[in-house]
């Protein structure tokens, strides 16, 4: 349980109900008119992908959606608000994070969906939503904590959002 109290937990048949999940998300985010800092853990495989590209449609965008494992970072410069999705895995020590001038995407301006967080420890700032996804019987189970006030608030409007939506 995070220090605001607000974690929710659901259920995730397949890829669509993840993308859906993105897309409520990204909604949220537009209506709250401010970026957010979200942590997207959980193995290979388990959604963290999909839900950006749900993230990334449910904000305009019309293209291919990928995972930016060997660039480090995807940038979405003409949504709003602008996004970046990182993907750390083949970062193999966080200063390497500090040459690509990370700290310059955390100005609460713009919305930052990073995978694998823990390889960016102590150069990351705390997140607004952690994500964390995982496999259980036929899909995939999930846990978003709030780590802000922004984050509780974003949460509080997803209420909604369960198996069958």
């Amino acid at each position: 349980m995070s220090i605001f109290g607000n974690e929710r937990r659901l259920f995730l048949e397949g890829e669509s109900e993840t993308e859906h999940l993105g897309q409520e998300l990204a909604r949220c985010v537009v209506a709250s008119g401010e970026g957010l800092i979200v942590f997207l853990d959980g193995d290979l495989g388990m959604g963290k992908t999909t839900l950006s590209r749900g993230v990334m449609r449910g904000l305009g965008h019309q293209g291919a959606v990928k995972s930016p494992t060997y660039t480090l970072v995807e940038p979405y410069e003409d949504l709003q608000p602008p996004a970046y999705h990182f993907d750390l895995y083949r970062v193999g020590d966080p200063d390497e994070l500090e040459y690509m001038g990370i700290r310059d995407y955390f100005s609460g301006q713009y919305l930052c969906l990073i995978e694998w967080p823990e390889r960016g420890k102590g150069l990351l700032p705390e997140p607004d939503v952690e994500i964390h996804l995982e496999r259980e019987r036929d899909g995939r189970s999930v846990v978003l904590r709030a780590g802000s006030e922004r984050g509780a608030s974003l949460l509080n409007q997803l209420e909604l959002i369960g198996p069958g939506h």
